[in-house]
């Protein structure tokens, strides 16, 4: 039973990349990549004001704008990605990279963040599957927080892990949070 469950969240989650990844592909030609100028605190608001956004929707029941939560969660997914990649890039070059460098980098971060899903999921079991999505945004916005945190302390911590496992985190959280959307909860 947990080996056809792990196929079915491998397919699942190969789903929501690929959504994500076809945004972020879509933005990254109008766009280009300019959010080389973003700083590790700007991708962390970035995934504050969605995820915040995503709260105050669950909590009033109604929105006013047309954009939909699935939509955050795929920001919030694909701001995670950034804010991995942003790590391994000098903070301050705003040269654009080039599109087919960016869905490389983009593709390698989806590859590690997979991983790290794959042997949580298979030490927790599958937990995430009776999760809401109040749970996965509040878990969202502690990890934005503890990454703040960390970024006032210039990168440094005690004994926690750092922004890239955060980072890591997040985008798993969003990843679930859109399989569990798409009534997928098989």
């Amino acid at each position: 039973m947990k080996h056809m469950l792990q196929i079915t969240t491998d397919t699942q989650y190969d789903e929501v990349v690929s959504r994500c990844r076809t945004i972020f592909s879509n933005k990254t030609r109008d766009y280009g990549t300019s959010w080389r100028v973003y700083r590790p605190i700007s991708i962390a608001d970035q995934i504050y004001i969605k995820a915040r956004r995503v709260r105050n929707i669950q909590e009033l029941g109604t929105q006013k704008i047309g954009d939909d939560v699935a939509g955050e969660f795929s920001g919030i997914f694909n701001y995670g990605i950034i804010g991995l990649i942003q790590l391994d890039l000098p903070e301050n070059d705003f040269e654009y990279l080039p599109y087919d460098q960016a869905i490389k980098f983009f593709e390698e971060k989806v590859a590690l963040v997979k991983e790290v899903m794959e042997n949580k999921n298979h030490d927790y079991g599958e937990a995430w599957r009776e999760m809401t999505q109040e749970s996965f945004v509040d878990l969202i916005l502690a990890k934005v927080m503890r990454i703040k945190e960390i970024i006032k302390n210039d990168g440094r911590t005690g004994v926690s892990e750092g922004i890239d496992s955060n980072y890591v985190d997040i985008v798993n959280y969003a990843a679930f949070a859109l399989i569990l959307m798409n009534g997928q909860n098989k």
